[in-house]
């Protein structure tokens, strides 16, 4: 399954690495990629291992508001 996440709060590439990094520590993740101009984050997982609130959770765990 794949989703695209709004995230405010990421403004650098330091942002892209945390979310990115926090992300990818899920069992189940496969591909993150994040648009730091469109404040968004699309994520591919494996739906059986992660749900979307553990997402949520690990990036705003970096500090970040998922709307």
């Amino acid at each position: 399954m794949t989703t695209t996440l709004q995230v405010q709060g990421m403004t650098c590439g330091h942002c892209k690495m945390a979310v990115t990094n926090a992300l990818q520590e899920l069992d189940g993740v496969k591909r993150v990629e994040v648009h730091l101009e469109e404040g968004t984050v699309d994520v591919e997982f494996d739906e059986t291992k992660v749900h979307l609130e553990q997402l949520k959770e690990a990036i705003e765990d970096q500090g970040y508001d998922v709307k």
